[in-house]
């Protein structure tokens, strides 16, 4: 079965997740490409490809791993900004953060995203994470 390469954008602030998520991808040979914004404000510009300050992102199958607690714009920020955008509002978005309180999982499920995973602590399980991640849109229909 031919790989579906998907452009997988990952909004995150802390650069050590930033670097386990792209550790994870080498071990796990993952080849999706990979974009890194630092906070919604920027993920933004990136999606829309209004700034030549960004790499702009391919408009077919892309996916969005969040994190939510970041500067000048979170992730539920980001989300709410998203919905409400017409070419943006159908990109899957899975929620990757340390937050484990019931009222942002709430406001984040009402905002339609594919998942809500916990950072894993021990890398060895983040990389786990990312690979499972990787099965499961590899399986899915992604425009």
């Amino acid at each position: 079965m031919e790989e579906k390469i998907l452009n997988v954008l990952l909004v995150e602030d802390d650069e050590v997740d930033i670097m386990n998520v792209k550790r994870a991808f080498k071990k796990h040979n993952i080849k999706n490409p990979l974009y890194v914004a630092c906070d919604g404000c920027e993920a933004l510009e990136m999606l829309r490809g209004k700034n030549s300050k960004y790499p702009n992102i391919p408009q077919q199958r892309r996916i969005i791993l969040l994190d939510l607690n970041m500067p000048k714009m979170g992730g539920l920020e980001f989300l709410q900004e998203i919905r409400a955008d017409s070419n943006l509002k159908s990109i899957p978005v899975i929620i990757l953060t340390t937050s484990d309180e019931d009222k942002d999982r709430i406001k984040a499920y009402n905002l339609n995203v594919a998942g809500y995973l916990l950072k894993p602590v021990k890398f060895s399980m983040f990389a786990e994470t990312m690979a499972t991640l990787n099965k499961y849109w590899s399986l899915c229909e992604i425009p």
